[in-house]
């Protein structure tokens, strides 16, 4: 595993996607809680092929029990599929051998394309943090996918999301419309005001979005809960107990399960490895070597990310001389990582790494976290959060902010993940080293 993908055939136009039908549900109470504001809901989404890539591969992987090497390989097949069957352009359009699949794989397609656009929203929408809706019910019954955190959300509760997409060729606005509304009442609003694992539900939206195979365009649909406006009559000011009230910052087992899925991307097991010991008390140990991140300055940021010389394991480690002094650095790391038997060469990779300061912030928590192997895990975590590059609603900010849009191509989402396009645009600055037991330290 490591954290590169292949973005040679994602295309590089923006797209926009219209919102075409917006519904609200009636919830008694209104709102769940006091003083919750739900974002307000932009006319259109504006998005990056590699936003909705990176999107697609974030929503593969936000599953806590599953074991990462299969959804390494789920993320890696849907990126495949999306780049060989998304066209360039500004408008969303499938290339026209989509009718060849099967009409389960083309279901199947449908789907991580909707519930990589729903994520683009909610991230648009403010909510920053995310994990697997799974922990509200049993298999058997239906619930949403997704539950968020962060913006509106902090301090509050937590948000639910259900995502749906469809590329059927009787595809229209109504019947996309109407696929929100029906999955909002069957799998969200069953579940507004109940508990989870990550905090009371208090408030919930069914994203659809659709697109006929035969022709260019799309539609999108979004159906949420209903907030009822204030009375003119201000009531009494709610006394909430000491054992209610909300932590700061964001619940732990959500950042935990968030970080699971961007370190998993980045190609970092042994991160991933310690979230897994400190969500379940019957894993082992893992072993406490120390890991090492690449400093990389892109964009006018600087990322961490898996270091080059772990890309391969069928050869030496390459010393740190070796990429920060050599003026062709970007030739030889290109030529090492694309002789992998993974890729053939010649494509352009995007790498997934994550912002320093997010990054360097989380992993120091989580060394507190592992408290020399005691498990000490705290009930919140406050960790940075970034406004979104790459992607945005009403298209009315720029998709790529301080740099010109030519020179990168790259999105960046609110917990600090980013997917780098050309990543060896990007020049080196040295290392971080992090171990369980003393945090993040500049190499």
């Amino acid at each position: 595993m490591n954290g590169l993908i292949s973005t040679a055939g994602l295309g590089v136009s923006n797209k926009s996607v219209g919102l075409t039908r917006h519904t609200k549900h009636r919830h008694v109470p209104s709102p769940v809680t006091p003083n919750f504001v739900a974002p307000q809901i932009q006319p259109s989404l504006s998005f990056k092929p590699i936003a909705l890539a990176a999107a697609i591969a974030r929503t593969a992987t936000t599953r806590e029990n599953a074991p990462a090497a299969l959804l390494y390989g789920l993320q890696l097949s849907a990126l495949i599929e999306l780049e060989t069957l998304l066209q360039d352009g500004t408008t969303f359009a499938l290339e026209p051998y989509f009718e060849f699949l099967a009409d389960t794989a083309g279901s199947q397609l449908a789907a991580k394309v909707g519930a990589g656009i729903a994520h683009l929203y909610m991230d648009a929408l403010g909510y920053a943090w995310r994990a697997n809706a799974a922990c509200l019910s049993s298999a058997l019954d239906p619930h949403a996918d997704f539950i968020y955190d962060g913006g509106n959300a902090s301090g509050h509760g937590v948000i639910l999301a259900e995502a749906h997409g469809s590329f059927a060729k009787d595809t229209t606005a109504a019947k996309v419309a109407n696929a929100a509304k029906r999955k909002y009442v069957k799998q969200v609003k069953p579940y507004i005001a109940t508990p989870s694992l990550f905090g009371k539900v208090i408030h919930g939206y069914s994203i659809a979005f659709g697109s006929k195979p035969t022709a260019a365009g799309s539609f999108l649909a979004v159906s949420e809960t209903r907030i009822s406006k204030p009375r003119k009559t201000a009531a009494a000011p709610m006394k909430v107990s000491q054992a209610t009230t909300r932590l700061q910052g964001t619940s732990a087992p959500m950042i935990l399960a968030t970080h699971r899925s961007n370190f998993l991307l980045m190609g970092i097991p042994e991160i991933t490895n310690w979230i897994d010991w400190l969500s379940s008390r019957d894993t082992t140990i893992p072993e406490r070597d120390a890991v090492v991140f690449l400093r990389l300055q892109y964009a006018g940021r600087t990322y961490l990310a898996a270091p080059p010389w772990l890309w391969r394991s069928d050869s030496p480690p390459w010393w740190i001389e070796d990429i920060f002094y050599r003026p062709d650095w970007r030739r030889v790391a290109r030529r090492a990582r694309l002789t992998s038997s993974r890729h053939h060469p010649g494509l352009d990779f995007g790498w997934f790494a994550i912002e320093e300061k997010a990054g360097v912030e989380f992993l120091n928590a989580l060394s507190s976290a592992i408290g020399g192997g005691e498990r000490q895990v705290p009930g919140s975590m406050d960790l940075p959060t970034f406004e979104p590059t790459g992607f945005g609603l009403n298209g009315g900010e720029p998709l790529l902010r301080g740099e010109a849009e030519e020179a990168y191509q790259y999105a960046l989402f609110r917990d600090g993940l980013a997917l780098l396009g050309d990543a060896f645009r990007g020049q080196p600055s040295g290392v971080v080293v992090w171990s369980p037991d003393g945090g993040a330290v500049l190499g």
